[in-house]
């Protein structure tokens, strides 16, 4: 456990130190591209900018490289107007920074947009000669060039990756809810730490629910622009699609914390089993999304917990809205995982059939090259060979 522990958060911070060593790289190459084809010796914006369109999440580096330019554009081109018609000074800067967040402003800008608008007439003004502005553009197209060729060629994104990222943070806090959401039910009583936990985990749940939604978007921008990841516009499509499924299985789980967050929650030794299986479950599936085993297998199990829920003596009215999460809960995991929505619904309205879970997204994959799926079937064929030998 301790191993697990410590190897989950290496990854972590392997994640997070990542990026930081791009910005890094990237500073450095604008800076000594921007002092071999500049004509002045301080090229100072070129790594700062750099290092602004490189600051945000993945998906979105590449459209903040595009607004920091036409920021600073905005500015740049206000205050050079303002210092030829009006001259230096505190209230031609004033005038300049205004004219700026104005035009910035009706063009729609995003806040990072808006505020390169209104440095780049600042500096501009500042300098009174006209100078400082032309090197500043310069300064601006070299780190922004730099960052896009960071973001679109050398590291851009997997597609898929960056929402897989963010579903199975997501999964994991609604695991750990509902194994909280279990020992609740099976106490018949909310504790001070039991109910801390479960809030803390209902909050944790609605955050990494947004980052999924904007995670799912990011990716499909990822691969309608990046020049890599083109041929993987359909599988991010799926994926941002399978987004949309998530925000219902969360909503199920938060049904059922919210339930056993009451200070006197209804203790049932079923519903307790149920939800500790399905936590299981969904701890399973979140191991690996892109598997189609895993996912059938989810479904399975889901399915066996929703039959056993029906089988089971009707619940007292205080427990009746837990059981029917339960039931919502089966149902969402299984469409989550690739049962058709129609399909699960009405096996579990007959109580006869068996859903299939449709094969997920393919992973990270090359043309040309096998895909993950392809190379599993293998492992197993030759898994196969050996052993009848």
């Amino acid at each position: 456990m301790a191993r697990s522990r410590t190897a989950a958060a290496l990854r972590r911070w392997l994640a997070e130190t990542w990026p930081l060593l791009q910005a890094t790289v990237a500073a450095t190459t604008a800076w000594v591209i921007a002092l071999w084809i500049g004509d002045h010796d301080a090229p100072f914006f070129a790594p700062i900018a750099a290092v602004v369109a490189l600051s945000f999440g993945r998906g979105e580096r590449g459209r903040n490289a595009l607004r920091l330019v036409f920021g600073a554009c905005i500015g740049i081109v206000v205050g050079e107007l303002t210092v030829v018609f009006f001259g230096g000074g505190w209230d031609r800067l004033a005038l300049a920074t205004f004219v700026a967040l104005v035009i910035a402003q009706a063009l729609g800008a995003q806040r990072l947009m808006r505020i390169q608008a209104a440095s780049g007439a600042i500096l501009t003004i500042a300098a009174a000669d006209g100078e400082a502005g032309v090197n500043r553009l310069i300064d601006a197209l070299i780190g922004a060039g730099v960052a896009l060729v960071f973001t679109q060629v050398l590291f851009s994104p997997e597609p898929l990756a960056l929402a897989r990222r963010a579903e199975r943070a997501a999964l994991a806090t609604m695991a750990e809810g509902l194994h909280l959401t279990a020992a609740a039910f099976g106490r018949g009583t909310c504790d001070e730490e039991l109910h801390q936990g479960l809030i803390t985990c209902m909050s944790g749940v609605r955050e990494h629910l947004v980052e999924v939604g904007k995670a799912g978007a990011a990716g499909t921008r990822v691969a309608g622009r990046s020049l890599i990841w083109r041929y993987r516009r359909p599988a991010a499509t799926r994926t941002n699609e399978e987004t949309a499924q998530i925000q219902l299985l969360g909503a199920s789980c938060l049904m059922l914390m919210r339930a056993a967050v009451s200070t006197d929650p209804p203790r049932h030794d079923r519903l307790a089993q149920a939800v500790r299986e399905l936590a299981e479950v969904i701890t399973d599936l979140s191991a690996d999304l892109g598997s189609h085993r895993i996912r059938q297998r989810a479904v399975d199990g889901a399915l066996t917990v929703a039959r056993r829920t029906d089988e089971a003596p009707a619940p007292p009215m205080a427990q009746e809205a837990a059981a029917a999460g339960v039931r919502f809960l089966c149902l969402d995991i299984m469409v989550f995982a690739g049962a058709a929505p129609q399909e699960a619904s009405a096996v579990l309205r007959q109580g006869a059939g068996k859903p299939r879970a449709v094969a997920p997204p393919e992973g990270v994959s090359f043309p040309g090259l096998p895909s993950p799926a392809m190379l599993r079937r293998l492992r197993r064929r030759l898994a196969g060979r050996r052993h009848r030998r």
